[in-house]
This record gives structure tokens, sequence and C-alpha cells, in this order.
């Protein structure tokens, strides 16, 4: 065994074992054992399991987004300074400034990756699950011959999940991929869009992670191109079903936790204030926190005004007191 076959051993033996449980657990309830449906089921299940185990990761990307967020003004400083410079002493001295500003924050731009560098493993390590079942080879796990035989075997709208469309055994593997490798794009490009426009704001958008974002937002689609031609079905199915959550979760981390002074936390702002109007509560101002949080400070509430009484009836509230 290689050195990476070594690494990727106890992920192929966990992703096995979830993928197996998933595909016995379908066939509790009557599922056809070796139908394409229910592998297919069985890998989207692993995808939840695998996503959720990942929630505190993704969380820790968030805040460490807005802590690049809050030293973007910064790292322009910095690049504004060393601007023109292509001597040797300048782009170290340059280097060596920005890294002491990542230190400072608590962040660094690798930071955003790491949800999709942990993915990575795991991805490959399917790959390599179900790249043997193709060829009718056991697991390292509970994957058995048996098992991989009949996924080897399972079709999915007539297209065997173990062929790619390098490998196509016939023309509706093709349509499949094409149709998935479609989907794929357009759920990673509307992820990506509403990350740009609505969760950016006016000073990350002179950043250079924004250019960056801009030309992902361009370039993945022909990542998912390749993937289409070389990867096997089940394999692209884990993959649309990993960019779903990774859309829903975008949508719901814009609206609940928008970046402060980005076009999201104004029309978080605007809900709130609906809400309290209509529930009749004084209206409340929020700021941004240093943790990329807020702050809720009510207004001061407005006291009923006193009513004018007749010289009558303050004599007589002169006489009750005495």
């Amino acid at each position: 065994m290689d050195i990476i076959g070594t690494i990727l051993w106890p992920i192929k033996w966990v992703i096995e074992a979830i993928l197996v449980a998933f595909h016995w657990a379908f066939t509790q309830i009557g599922m056809d054992p070796a139908a394409g449906i229910t592998w297919v089921f069985a890998i989207v299940g692993l995808v939840l399991v695998v996503r959720a185990l990942l929630i505190p990761v993704f969380v820790r990307q968030i805040k460490s987004q807005r802590r690049m967020l809050e030293v973007a003004p910064q790292l322009k400083k910095i690049q504004d300074k060393y601007k023109g410079k292509k001597d040797q002493f300048s782009r170290e001295a340059m280097s060596r400034e920005t890294m002491a500003l990542y230190q400072k924050a608590g962040t660094n731009p690798l930071s955003s990756c790491l949800p999709l560098l942990l993915q990575m493993p795991i991805f490959f390590g399917l790959f390599s699950v179900l790249n043997d079942a193709t060829h009718n080879k056991a697991g390292v796990g509970l994957l058995n011959l048996d098992l991989a035989q009949q996924f080897a075997a399972s079709t999915f709208l007539g297209a065997p999940l173990r062929d790619s469309m390098s490998t196509a055994s016939n023309g509706h593997v093709v349509w499949v991929a094409i149709v998935m490798i479609v989907v794929m794009s357009a759920s990673q490009f509307i992820t990506q869009l509403q990350i740009m426009a609505k969760n950016q704001s006016p000073e990350m958008k002179e950043s250079p992670m924004y250019k960056q974002q801009r030309i992902l937002l361009y370039i993945l689609p022909l990542v998912f191109a390749f993937s289409g031609f070389a990867f096997p079905l089940g394999v692209m199915f884990y993959w649309l079903t990993s960019n779903f959550w990774t859309m829903g979760q975008q949508f719901l981390v814009i609206r609940n936790m928008p970046t402060p002074g980005s076009e999201a936390a104004l029309a978080r702002e605007a809900r709130l204030a609906r809400k309290r109007q209509r529930r009749g509560q004084p209206e409340q101002e929020e700021i941004a926190g240093g943790d990329g949080g807020t702050v809720v400070v009510d207004e001061p509430r407005r006291t009923q005004r006193e009513q004018p009484i007749g010289k009558n009836r303050a004599k007589q509230a002169g006489k009750k007191k005495k």
C-alpha cells in the first residue's frame, strides 16, 4: 500500500461504514437494495453526515472572514505603501507586514478555504471507494464484495453509477452527466453570486479577495465540466448534494448573520425594524460589534405627556396632598 492509500484507509473505512449504514436503512423500509436510487440516497445521506460534522468549521470560517473584513483597510494601506516596488527587499517587507497584520487579527486567507480542504480527503476517499466498487473490488471495511458488485450493477435513469462520460457504456450516462454538470454549475454560481452581490461591504469590494472571488465565479463551471467528464456519476451525486447544502447554508448565513455594512445587513435591519413596528416595540438601533456580531441598543422609552388640568381640579388636588 502506497502512502496515499495509507492516509486514505481510515477515511475510506468511515465512508464505507456510513454508506453501507444508509443503504441498509433504506432497504429496511422497502427499497430495492440493488436499485441505483437506493445507492444515490445512501450517497446523499453520506453528504448530510459529513457536512453536518463540518458545521463548527464553517462557523470558524465565518468568524475568520469577518476578521479579514476588519483588516481590509489596513491591508490596502500596506499594498499602497509598496505599490510599484519590485525589489526583493520591498516584497519581503510587504510580506512581513502582511503576516504581522494577519497574526494580530487572528486570521489568515487560508481559513476561508478550510471547509473545502477538509472535504477533499473525503471526496478522494469516496472516489477510491466507488472506483474499487466499479471494478468489483471489496472495500477496506463494511463494503464487502457482494455490496461492491451490487453497486457496480446499479443504474440511475438507465445510467450505471460506476460510469463517467469518459467510460460511458451508453448514451444515458452522457445525458445524466450533462444535466448534473449544468445543475452543479448553476448552484455554485448562485452561491458565489449571492455572497458577492449581497454579503460584501464597500471595503471588501475594494480588496484583492473580492477580485479573486470574481475570477472563481467563472472558473468553477470549467472545473465542473472537467469533473463531469472524468468522475463517476456516484461521485458527482456527492458533489451535487454538497453544492445544494452549501447554497442553503450560505442563504441562511447571509439572511441571519450578514457582513456588517453589506446590502444583506441593511435588509436585515429593515426586516427587524418592520417586526418591531408590527409588535409595537420601541425602536432599536443595531451597531456592529467587534466580533462581527451586533449590539442592540434600545432608544429611550417615550413617557406619556401629562394632560393639563383646570384650576378647580388643581385646588382640589392641592387640598388632598395637605
